[in-house]
């Protein structure tokens, strides 16, 4: 006999994520967002992924119409890029089932200067992963440009002074080009979180969390490093688990999100 797992929400756990994938049931998360150890672009205290078994667990347990936010970018080796952020994206689509449902950008507006023949790297790739079509669609808008021009006068059938009805948009959804300032004191005013070697900017997770979720759907992050996702979702009212298999970086998000941590159990 089966003994039943209680999954703990508002938790981050210390293991491997394919081990907390293992205790959710098909169909089990709204949304996620995170930022893998790709290549060797960053020191992760050792840790490598595998990440085939990965993208299968990540498929099975999102919900049907969920959304998975991957921000990945490539490591130069021998004078070249890798590639790696292209062939986890196809491989998400042609082996696992998602839909590539958009290609994004995260640009860097400081990004640290390099040095040789190329330009500075200021982006990484944020695909958006959908199971089916994305249930949750939330767009963030802008101003328009331009002002509608106002209605014109017509005389209708019996000589009567109309006006035609224009549509007046004053507002439009922004680009797939979303851009940040980052570095110390603006990816967050939390300074722990800068023991950790990568973390998001919290307006990034807070701009993908407002545009494919809602309030009270859960977030999954698997490699939840310094604990950004934990902290954006609680402030947002979303519920959230993390994987971060480094015990230093588990102490580092948990003392940084200590105040926002409520053990809820499933």
């Amino acid at each position: 006999m089966m003994t039943e797992v209680k999954l703990q929400i508002n938790k981050i756990y210390n293991e491997n994520c394919l081990e907390t994938m293992g205790k959710m049931p098909d169909n089990f998360i709204d949304f996620v967002i995170t930022s893998p150890p790709y290549d060797d672009l960053r020191n992760y205290n050792g840790f490598r992924f595998e990440f085939e078994k990965i993208a299968s667990e990540l498929y099975r347990i999102l919900k049907k119409g969920g959304v998975m936010i991957w921000v990945v970018a490539d490591a130069t080796v021998d004078g070249s890029e890798t590639g790696t952020s292209f062939k986890q994206a196809l491989y998400f689509k042609e082996k696992v089932g998602f839909n590539l449902h958009d290609t994004m950008i995260y640009y860097k507006n400081n990004p640290m200067p390099q040095t040789g023949n190329r330009y500075h790297q200021h982006f990484e790739y944020m695909f958006a992963l959908s199971k089916g079509s994305p249930k949750t669609f939330n767009p963030i808008k802008e101003p328009t440009k331009y002002t509608p021009p106002p209605p014109r006068k017509n005389r209708g059938k019996e000589g009567k002074l109309e006006y035609e009805k224009v549509m007046r948009t004053t507002h439009k959804k922004i680009g797939n080009v979303f851009f940040y300032s980052i570095g110390g004191g603006i990816s967050t005013k939390d300074k722990i979180a800068y023991k950790h070697p990568a973390i998001f900017p919290e307006q990034l997770v807070y701009d993908q969390l407002y545009t494919w979720t809602n309030e009270g759907d859960l977030v999954y992050d698997p490699f939840i490093g310094s604990g950004t996702t934990a902290k954006v979702a609680h402030l947002m009212k979303r519920k959230w688990i993390g994987s971060e298999i480094s015990e230093e970086y588990v102490k580092i998000a948990e003392q940084r999100i200590r105040d926002y941590i409520v053990d809820n159990l499933f």
